[in-house]
């Protein structure tokens, strides 16, 4: 799949006012555009890239019904992400009835300066990876708070679930994720890597 890296302003008005008035090839190519990066959007929210491209594909839909209400005087970009997060965030509430997620008021808590380290050395492949292997309610707090910029009162309205408990699944994917670090630290040491 060609993916564009930035559309010139007319070339982008003209991609927009095609999608508004349904021409399949400027939605071809709105879709393509953003593809990769609305995808890596997704699958932080999501358990595998199959899932991911479900939800993608429904925040395609979204950005298409609803394109006709975008303003210009904001990054299109911008606007085709936070549908996608919005969607994201749908996807999770319908399916958390499979999910859980603890409430503990106070473990909250922060990283142990001494395991990350090892994060300069890893690909973002690598740490989207280690992202992926938490739960799903761990994930998408940890998504929303740490790299979508949420505050605990917003992702709590959003996911339906109290600011404690947003707190703690913020908390416990911090914790799996030191130490995943860790066992990336010592597998890096041992002899078998040298």
């Amino acid at each position: 799949m060609k993916l564009f890296k930035r559309t010139p302003p007319d070339a982008e008005h003209r991609m927009i006012s095609g999608c508004v008035s349904g021409d399949r090839q400027q939605q071809k190519l709105l879709y393509e555009q953003f593809y990769g990066k609305m995808m890596s959007v997704c699958m932080r929210y999501t358990d595998s890239r199959e899932e991911a491209r479900d939800v993608l594909n429904v925040g395609f839909m979204k950005v298409f019904q609803n394109i006709g209400r975008y303003q210009p005087s904001h990054s299109l970009e911008s606007w085709v992400r936070r549908i996608m997060i919005n969607t994201s965030i749908d996807h999770y509430r319908k399916n958390k009835k499979h999910r859980h997620h603890l409430e503990v008021e106070h473990a909250y808590g922060e990283f142990d300066r001494s395991v990350v380290s090892p994060v300069s050395r890893l690909s973002e492949e690598e740490i989207m990876g280690m992202v992926q292997n938490l739960s799903p309610a761990y994930r998408t707090v940890f998504s929303l708070y740490v790299l979508e910029g949420f505050n605990h009162r917003e992702i709590a309205e959003r996911l339906g679930i109290s600011e404690g408990t947003s707190k703690s699944n913020l908390a416990k994917a911090r914790g799996k994720l030191q130490r995943m670090l860790a066992e990336e630290l010592e597998y890096d040491r041992s002899p078998k890597r040298r």
